[in-house]
């Protein structure tokens, strides 16, 4: 794993810029830097190495083709680049440097193309390629979005990099937020791709390569380049891979029970054999649920090395699955470590994430993940996750409420579940609380905020897109940052699917939420401490497995990821799993009324909310208040404005470079 970056500025581009750009990742790749500049175009390459194959000079970056045509500066793995070295030496010897997958890439990139290497690769990445003979830079990111990839127009100069914070550090960075992009954020608490939080910064969508000419210099997009997006002079943006049409080919409905519990974890085993490898200590983080246990369990069963788990706990009930982790390791034989969380810890890691998460970032989870990453980092350099499972195979709860919702619908006049709904979210979330931990319902943890989302859900229509809106986003219809245009989002546009409610919805979190949200918390959390992160269930082919596999073996008897358990019950015991979904959250909202509640006042005082005008800020104080008198509980859109306050006031964007927002045609 490594950080990258680069820049093109005819007649000024120098090394040194390069290398500050690149040294501003240093924590991505704290073993070596490098940088080439081609001094005729502009065109400066940089990288900062984080050594996890070939960790010799060998695999030193950015790296030439053997003809001298490709310049290549990398951030990822190639799980499979031995068996491309080995399709490569079939079609003529090759005289290896040595045996990292960069050689490997850029050999498959002059023999293949970049298209062709990268639709041959298994892996994650996020790349640039300067070709010397066609003068194009190409920008490349992987399948599903596992690496991050800035890049964009500035001041005269085309820069990329894995991080913001890259560009930043490029002579006379001049973006400033764009108040549009800020809406989006508020509306899900990430800014989705393409957008970037500046104006005329973008991130790369999953699955795409960029191709940009000498003339995108002189005329920079004023959109974000899309695979989906109008064209621009000079830039091309193409998909090597397409989520889109996995989905579209649809599932086998002639599979048997069988075949997809043979053929699922057979995929499974491959990708866990893959992502193993490593010239490095190699370790998982288990939390005791169905996704990580059976990535640990799979793990376990694939390697004679012993495995290395890493947990973390909390006091507070009903946010602690330390022991059920703990209970999983034991049984699997793992060496097992685990860290108990206070608020004081929590405290402590807050002012350290503007800089983790580089732009305005808030799953309020990115906690416990950074703590989680920095535990894990003292003994691994490599750990495995089990991301991904929930949106692959029915884990989320919206999934399952929709089918019911439907139903309900169906039976009941609207003007009677809109009442429902009212008076469901007329009752304080604190008095849902207290019901939840009733000796008659001890399995009902973070019940106010559940009851306040149906609520909601029942005064909506209740079509699919209806549901998904009001799990997915934050503020419902009220708008915290006063902009003029409201950016829309993949969901705005929904296209009549063939797919089921359950499978829409899936759809929409992978295209959206996972790379958006999910990958974005673990990359930023563990690369900030030097750890690499894999995600097994994000091999292209399991995934493409898992879109093969009709849903009556995701979702059944309203349970979901009923075929990952089918899977893992034959090496953990069903009792030890079978238990309510707590997710990787944290009592933050008991926390901001407590121990966080001055941090907090401080960042949302009348003060601090008018140095940037573009919010609402009656609307953010009548919120404050309320989650504060317990009516309501408003975490997760407080959580959003609190991660912007405090990214702005790091970034040292006050007011004034909050530019006005743009009129919409």
């Amino acid at each position: 794993m490594c950080g990258i970056a680069g820049l093109w500025r005819p007649g000024t581009t120098s090394t040194a810029e390069a290398i500050a750009m690149a040294d501003a990742l240093r924590h991505r790749g704290p073993d070596s830097s490098g940088a080439w500049l081609d001094e005729t175009s502009g065109v400066a390459l940089s990288h900062r190495r984080l050594s996890i194959i070939d960790l010799s000079p060998a695999g030193h970056q950015p790296m030439a083709s053997p003809d001298g045509r490709y310049l290549l500066t990398y951030n990822g793995e190639i799980y499979n680049h031995l068996d491309l070295r080995r399709e490569l030496e079939a079609a003529g010897a090759i005289e290896w440097r040595g045996h990292s997958d960069t050689e490997t890439l850029v050999h498959a990139i002059a023999r293949w193309g970049l298209d062709g290497a990268l639709q041959r690769s298994v892996g994650m990445f996020a790349l640039g390629v300067w070709d010397r003979q066609e003068r194009t830079l190409s920008l490349a990111r992987d399948r599903m979005g596992e690496k991050p990839l800035y890049y964009g127009w500035s001041n005269g100069a085309l820069l990329f990099g894995s991080e913001l914070k890259a560009l930043r550090a490029s002579a006379n960075f001049l973006n400033a937020v764009d108040p549009d992009v800020l809406g989006l954020f508020f509306r899900y608490n990430y800014v989705p791709a393409p957008w970037s939080i500046l104006r005329g910064i973008y991130k790369l969508e999953p699955g795409a390569i960029v191709t940009i000419g000498r003339e995108a210099l002189a005329h920079a997009p004023s959109a974000p380049p899309s695979v989906a997006g109008p064209s621009h002079p000079g830039v091309s943006v193409r998909a090597y891979w397409s989520l889109n049409a996995v989905v579209a080919r649809g599932a086998d409905e002639a599979m048997t029970e069988t075949q997809a519990v043979g053929e699922l974890e057979a995929k499974l085993h491959e990708s866990i054999r893959l992502q193993t490898v490593a010239d490095v200590p190699v370790g998982a983080f288990l939390s005791g649920g169905v996704d990580s246990s059976a990535v640990v369990a799979l793990m376990r069963n694939t390697t004679a090395a012993e495995v290395k788990t890493f947990t973390i706990g909390f006091e507070e009930a009903g946010y602690n699955e330390a022991p059920y982790a703990k209970d999983v390791a034991r049984h699997l034989g793992t060496d097992h470590t685990e860290l108990y969380l206070s608020p004081e810890d929590i405290r402590a890691v807050i002012p350290d994430l503007p800089a983790v998460y580089d732009e305005p970032f808030a799953d309020s989870s990115q906690l416990p993940t950074l703590l989680l990453s920095k535990l894990t980092r003292r003994a691994v350099t490599v750990a495995l996750s089990g991301d991904a499972g929930d949106e692959l195979f029915g884990g989320y709860n919206r999934y399952l409420v929709s089918r019911r919702m439907w139903e309900m619908a169906a039976r009941v006049p609207a003007p009677v579940r809109a009442g429902v709904g009212r008076a469901i979210g007329a009752v304080p979330t604190t008095a849902w609380d207290r019901i939840g931990r009733l000796p008659l319902t001890p399995s009902l943890p973070m019940l106010g905020v559940k009851a306040h989302k149906i609520g909601r859900m029942l005064r909506t229509s209740v079509s699919t897109l209806d549901i998904y809106q009001s799990a997915s986003e934050e503020w419902h219809g009220a708008r915290p940052s006063r902009s003029d245009r409201r950016l829309r989002s993949l969901t705005d546009d929904a296209p009549a699917a063939r797919e089921t409610a359950e499978e829409q919805m899936m759809h929409w979190d992978m295209a959206t939420y996972l790379p958006g949200d999910i990958l974005t918390k673990v990359d930023r959390a563990a690369m900030a401490t030097s750890l690499e992160t894999r995600v097994p269930f994000l091999d292209h082919r399991v995934v493409e497995q898992a879109w093969r596999t009709p849903l009556r073996f995701k979702i059944r008897d309203g349970q979901g990821k009923w075929l990952l358990r089918q899977i893992l019950y034959k090496y953990v015991p069903r009792e030890l799993i079978e238990r309510p979904k707590a997710g990787f959250a944290i009592p933050i909202g008991a926390w901001l009324r407590g121990a966080l509640r001055g941090w907090a006042e401080e960042l949302l005082s009348p003060d601090a909310l008018a140095r940037t005008p573009v919010l609402d800020a009656a609307l953010i104080r009548t919120r404050w208040r309320q989650h504060l008198a317990g009516t309501h509980e408003w975490t997760g859109s407080l959580w959003g404005v609190l991660m912007f306050q405090a990214w702005s006031a790091a970034w040292e964007a006050p007011a004034a470079s909050v530019e006005p927002s743009r009129r919409a045609a």
